[in-house]
């Protein structure tokens, strides 16, 4: 009751000064399409105000949860702290989606005003003794609770002792102080990037999502090299926005916070409520797939080394020239169209960026029975976005999608899947459905020609798809284990194995058709592209391993290590010895250098990049599977679909691995996947 007295008094200050302030959208009930955002109707002015108010109203929905005489239960402590929130949750899910993705320089100022405020209250929460007493008493008698009862409240007590509700005041306090400031590092060092990138295609042309491909197809190797160079050193060319300070006081802040807590370093407070659980575990797998990728990596060097020995004998390059890194991706697509008949340019034509949309869509109802249809009277945030209603084989509705495919200034590089808002059971036991949007750095289409995709930018579509199925299909009761809520070296699992589909020739046959022709993809060009997908494997695992390495050699630092790094040469100096000692070849470089690492300073995966790698383990075995039933097996669909996208994080991943698979994961799998074994 006391609960209700409080919002119902919250909401009355808000009436009787309607008079006195302008209208703000976020406080009014959204009388849209599925309560989609009113874009249009919402004011640059309207955010701050709608945070500090969303901060206000949790603040008093935790005192009513504190301040109830009923004994803490699970519904009048752990379910209540679940639905707080509403607002924050409903600007935070516009806001922050928009500061990524269609950013302008007055969201930007509000992002730094903001982050701070957030971060104090989601601590000031965490760090509330009484909400934990509370909470600790529900989380030692959960015997009758629901398996998702119980994994909402493990998870809601991990966080409280994860953010330090038992430390002394003065450390606490300390605590408190490294949160906020962490939380403006890295929002700096995500702004710093995006105009590093920008800086990026004013210097070399083009964008950074195109970078590949300008790399694979421009034959002067100077301008290769240029670009090389320019697109290697973002964020560290001592400018106002090179990020080499931020990054050493990140990683200071965040292995002091850790040893607040009693851990020696960061990644082991990271890893310890991960699958993989500690650094030895996750060196040991990084290890053994570094050395299958750089012996594979060798071989691609003696094959790329005899086609520009070529063009050393026709003159076009001088005497003694050797494979560099900005070579690679030139002479590689060289070697690729010698051993497979095949080069991006016989591939792209088939790939518009809309029919390759189709084809993600129409996999998706062949596996899953989902459908789709376009959303007209939703409101878009851009004018190339695009939007849709989905609903399920019986009709019922599962959520709204927004693709926001193409590259822009204003959106920060790389790809990513988020939510505006989550799937959950609401006060009233009415059920919430998502609003699920995909945002990729596609090439933008121009006048003569519309966007054409690489096979490797097919992948992300049905990547990031992946991650939208998982927060589409969940059926959980609680926003904290809907979806995509699962440990991070989970959570990869189910974007990569939709992968998997983008070149079954029975989906392939349904959208790559040659944009000016209307031809299907010819059989004998979808057999090369499956033959070329183990080709080149030695470079890409091998980056993407060099980064997962470099991203847990930053972790693993403890305090005092981290004192000899004082400058920009430091960080350096730490890279280079970290690459050689992994045995990274000279002519690879990590996916990822520390100042333009976004992953791992500003967006949740610190010590979890080897993520990817640990989740790809899990999707090529469980894929291993739907080939041994027949790919399109609705059974083992069904399986899969009841077992893993539904359950969201309702149940620990190996028992849901274990209940799908009746096995432990194969290891090798993704070795044998990649053509490294």
């Amino acid at each position: 009751m006391r609960r209700s007295i409080i919002i119902l008094t919250a909401i009355a200050m808000l009436v009787s000064c309607k008079d006195k302030a302008p209208a703000n959208i976020f406080f009014e009930e959204w009388n849209t399409p599925y309560g989609t955002a009113p874009f249009s109707q919402i004011k640059t002015e309207d955010y701050l105000p709608a945070f500090k108010e969303g901060i206000a109203r949790q603040k008093a929905e935790i005192e009513a949860i504190i301040s109830n005489p009923e004994a803490p239960t699970f519904e009048n402590t752990i379910a209540a702290y679940d639905l707080s929130g509403e607002l924050l949750a409903k600007v935070s899910g516009v806001f922050f989606n928009l500061v990524e993705s269609d950013t302008t320089p007055e969201l930007q100022a509000i992002d730094e005003e903001v982050t701070p405020l957030i971060t104090a209250a989601e601590d000031e929460i965490l760090m509330n003794p009484d909400l934990f007493a509370r909470v600790k008493v529900v989380y030692e008698n959960m015997d009758g609770l629901t398996r998702e009862q119980q994994m909402v409240t493990k998870k809601l007590y991990e966080a409280f002792v994860r953010n330090g509700v038992a430390l002394e005041p003065e450390k606490q306090a300390r605590f408190k102080e490294i949160n906020t400031r962490l939380a403006s590092l890295s929002q700096r060092f995500g702004n710093n990037l995006l105009a590093e990138n920008n800086a990026f295609k004013a210097e070399i042309g083009i964008s950074v999502s195109d970078y590949s491909d300008y790399m694979t197809t421009t034959e002067d190797r100077a301008l290769r090299e240029k670009a090389f160079r320019a697109y290697s050193s973002r964020g560290n060319n001592g400018n106002e926005y090179d990020n080499n300070e931020i990054c050493l006081e990140i990683m200071k802040l965040r292995t002091e916070k850790a040893a607040l807590l009693g851990y020696d370093n960061s990644a082991s407070y990271l890893l310890s409520n991960k699958m993989a659980g500690d650094p030895a575990t996750v060196d040991a797998f990084l290890a053994k797939i570094m050395d299958a990728s750089m012996v594979k990596a060798r071989e691609e060097i003696r094959d790329m080394q005899e086609v520009m020995n070529e063009d050393i004998k026709a003159g076009l390059l001088p005497a003694g020239t050797k494979i560099q890194p900005w070579d690679w991706f030139y002479y590689a697509e060289k070697v690729r169209a010698r051993k497979y008949d095949l080069d991006e340019s016989l591939t792209k034509p088939y790939f518009q960026a809309d029919s390759v949309m189709k084809g993600v869509f129409f996999a998706a109802n062949k596996i899953y029975g989902v459908n789709f249809e376009p959303a007209a009277d939703v409101e878009i945030y851009n004018p190339v976005v695009k939007a849709f209603k989905l609903t399920d084989r019986d009709g019922s509705f599962v959520g709204i999608f927004y693709a926001d495919y193409y590259s822009r200034e204003s959106k920060r590089g790389g790809a990513w899947m988020n939510n505006f808002r989550d799937q959950y059971f609401d006060a009233s036991g009415k059920e919430v459905r998502p609003i699920i949007v995909n945002v990729c750095n596609f090439p933008a289409p121009t006048a003569e020609l519309p966007s054409l995709l690489t096979v490797d930018q097919v992948q992300t579509a049905f990547h990031e798809f992946g991650h939208a199925l998982h927060g589409f299909l969940t059926k959980c009761h609680y926003k904290s284990v809907s979806g995509t809520s699962v440990t991070r070296d989970f959570v990869e699992m189910f974007s990569q194995f939709n992968e998997n589909w983008a070149f079954q020739p029975e989906i392939l046959s349904e959208y790559a058709h040659n944009y000016i022709s209307g031809e299907t993809i010819p059989a004998e060009l979808v057999d090369k592209i499956n033959n070329s997908l183990k080709f080149n494997q030695g470079f890409m695992t091998g980056e993407l391993c060099a980064a997962s390495i470099l991203d847990m050699k930053w972790h693993e630092l403890t305090a005092a290590e981290l004192e000899n790094f004082t400058d920009a040469q430091s960080i350096r100096d730490f890279e280079t010895k970290v690459c050689k000692e992994m045995g990274l070849i000279d002519e690879i470089i990590p996916r990822y250098r520390s100042t333009y690492f976004n992953h791992i300073f500003n967006s949740g995966y610190s010590a979890g990049y080897y993520g990817y790698l640990w989740s790809e383990v899990l999707d090529v075995d469980a894929f291993e599977k739907f080939k041994e039933d027949g790919a399109f097996n609705p059974e083992t669909a069904l399986k899969f679909r009841q077992t893993f996208l539904e359950k969201g994080g309702s149940e620990e991943p190996m028992t849901l691995y274990h209940i799908f698979r009746g096995a432990d994961p194969d290891p090798d799998a993704l070795l044998r996947a990649r053509g490294l074994k």
